[in-house]
Order: structure tokens, then C-alpha cells, then sequence
């Protein structure tokens, strides 16, 4: 769910890299965990460096059956250890009991949006590439961008992208597009960056005009809000004892619960915060990978089980 785009940044515009994995690593690596969840596989950045860390068996999940597929070839040099699967992270409960492991010694969950599918025009997640109006990480539901964009009301669609996007010209923008879908129907990611930046302007440095407008269409596509809630509520539950759950989100609309989440925990006495407040990217990481600058890193203890 990263918020911005870059472009032009050499190999961290062409593949997703593992945002702060020293740090993710660190943390797990202490537990010496004998099961490892990451919620948000990928393309196996954090699992490959989480299994040749440790010695514990990874449960991958992840919502986009392309990117599944690339962390398969990735991380088939660990075998066995590995067991991926395509579902919600929201519903990764399900995984644990069709695998038969009632609790885990680590959750990670990498909320960024992975570059794999951000650089794919036709999935349709970038305002830089044109590509068809899709947005969805899984590609079986039947929602897309499209829809939304060509057959929400001109409120709903205000509110969709002043809540999620936090875009305060919201609904300047919502207006723009009904007029514009009355004439035809939007159908192409350039047509909406281009409408969006013209109700906006193009300003010198910054983010590009349509950023928090597509963040919001694709937020609402996915239901993402509603799956990290559901993860908050239930994820901790599913820890050992002793064991951990790191959290990484770009924006404030996913830090500000994980945040009010954890808090509730540590308060009611049953983990203990490993990470005091969140922590940032380094000079050095941000320089190289700068979908990494706005990356905010959690991390929880179980002490009671």
C-alpha cells in the first residue's frame, strides 16, 4: 500500500525489494520460531531471508496467484520448509487449520504494495503506465476500479476518496468524473490520471496529483481496511507464547490501527511492545529504495499465552 511511486530508481523500480528486512529479520530470528507465517508473501523477499535465518517451516500467503507463482520458483530452494497458499490475509486462520498448526511463533505482514503488480500496466494499479481500470490483487473477484470509477454515485465516490485517499479535493474529483462518464465510460488508467490531474493541477515535486486517488480506488476495491481489521482482531490470538507479529504499513490509514491495536494489547497485559513506536527506514535504505521511505515498522510480543 505504499503511497507514492517513483520512477526512474534502477532496479528498485523494476522488482519489489523487501522493505527493512534487517530489521524484520532481527526480530524473528531471536524467537528461533519452529513456524513462520508471512501474511503477504509476495514474491519471497522477506521469506527467503526468514528461512535462511532460521530453521522454521514458512506458511505463505498472499491474495495475487502471479505473484504466488514467482515466490514459488524463488523460494523452491527450501523445499519442504515451505508451504504457499493464495488467500486474504484476513483469512489466514483457515490456512493454520488445513495445516493443522493452532499457533505460530511469528506473523509479518508486509502491508506495501508490491512492485510486482504495481510495474504490470494491465494490472492496472498505476497512475505512470497506461493499463486497463482494475486495481484487484486477486484476480478471480469479479470488483474492479472500473466499476467503481463508472457506476458509483458522484457522494460515493467522494467519499471513497477523501476516506481512503485522505485527498481533501475530493469532491471536486467525484464531480469531474461523473461529468466525464457521461460522455463514456472511463476505462483506462491514463484517462483517470489525466482527469484527475487536470482538476488538480501538476505541481513542481511532490506526490504525482492522482496518488491518493488511486490509492483509494484501490483500497476500496480490495477491501483492504476491512482485511487488516479483521487481521488485527484475530492474528495475535494465533501466537505462541513468546511469539511475535511485525506489522509494516505505509500510510496512516493502515498504521493508525495497527498502532491503536497493539496498544490495546500490551495494555491489557498479554504482550509486551517490542518496538516502543514505529520504526523508519534508514538514510541509507531510503536513498536506495525509496518506496521504503514512508514505511513504518510494529512489533509485538506474546507473554501470556
Amino acid at each position: 500500500m505504499c503511497l507514492t511511486e517513483e520512477k526512474g530508481q534502477g532496479a528498485a523500480s523494476r522488482q519489489h525489494v523487501a522493505v527493512m528486512l534487517d530489521e524484520v529479520v532481527g526480530f524473528v530470528r531471536a524467537l528461533n520460531p519452529l513456524t513462520i507465517v508471512d501474511l503477504t508473501v509476495g514474491m519471497g523477499g522477506h521469506a527467503a531471508a526468514l528461512l535462511r535465518a532460521t530453521n522454521a517451516h514458512l506458511i505463505g500467503i498472499d491474495r495475487d496467484a502471479a505473484a504466488l507463482a514467482a515466490a514459488a520458483v524463488n523460494l523452491a530452494p527450501f523445499g519442504p520448509r515451505v508451504t504457499l497458499r493464495q488467500a486474504d490475509f484476513s483469512g489466514f486462520e483457515a490456512v493454520l487449520d488445513q495445516c493443522g498448526i493452532p499457533c505460530v511463533g511469528a506473523i509479518v505482514a508486509d502491508l506495501g504494495m508490491s512492485s510486482f503488480a504495481l510495474n504490470d500496466a494491465d494490472r492496472g494499479f498505476s497512475f505512470r503506465l497506461d493499463g486497463p481500470l482494475d486495481m484487484r490483487m486477486d484476480r478471480g473477484q469479479q470488483l474492479r476500479a472500473y466499476d467503481v470509477v463508472n457506476e458509483e454515485t458522484e457522494a460515493e465516490l467522494a467519499r471513497i476518496i477523501h476516506e481512503y485517499g485522505e485527498e481533501h479535493a475530493s469532491r471536486r474529483i467525484a464531480r469531474a468524473i461523473v461529468e466525464a462518464r457521461r460522455r463514456r465510460p472511463l476505462e483506462t488508467t491514463g484517462e483517470l490520471s489525466g482527469l484527475v490531474e487536470n482538476v488538480l493541477g501538476r505541481r513542481r515535486g511532490g506526490i504525482h496529483p492522482a496518488t491518493r486517488t488511486f490509492q483509494a480506488l484501490r483500497i476500496a476495491v480490495n477491501r483492504e481496511l476491512e482485511s487488516l481489521d479483521a487481521l488485527l482482531d484475530r492474528g495475535p490470538a494465533r501466537l505462541r507464547k513468546g511469539g511475535r507479529m511485525i506489522v509494516l504499513a505505509y500510510h496512516s490509514l493502515e498504521d493508525r490501527p495497527v498502532k491503536q491495536r497493539f496498544r490495546e494489547l500490551v495494555r491489557d497485559g498479554s504482550f509486551t511492545a517490542v518496538t516502543r513506536k514505529a520504526m523508519r527506514p534508514g538514510e541509507a535504505e531510503s536513498a536506495e529504495n525509496p518506496r521504503a521511505r514512508s514505511a513504518r515498522l510494529r512489533c509485538i510480543e506474546r507473554v501470556v499465552q
